[in-house]
């Protein structure tokens, strides 16, 4: 698990799971991302996650903002259902 950002409105986490033995196959995993605003948080994984990275890189290789980054990870957070509960 990795924290790989955190605004005022979104925490983005990356959860990888290692096969089991070391050629089990492709990595597992996916990405947390909680809309602090909404209070709701959504798991992406396979070709969402994918998209999701290809799309992140694309803006660091651009020179992001905040408001950029922000923008983006909403398109994702539009379809989070799961509401965010403190213990």
């Amino acid at each position: 698990m990795q924290m790989l950002y955190n605004s005022d409105s979104f925490v983005v986490v990356q959860f990888d799971v290692p096969g089991v033995a070391e050629d089990a196959g492709p990595r597992r995993g996916g990405f947390e991302i909680v809309d602090k605003l909404a209070r709701k948080e959504i798991f992406i994984e396979g070709a969402v996650a994918e998209s999701f990275q290809r799309g992140v890189q694309e803006l660091v290789q651009q020179g992001p903002t905040e408001e950029s980054i922000d923008e983006f990870i909403a398109g994702f957070t539009a379809l989070a259902q799961q509401p965010v509960v403190l213990h």
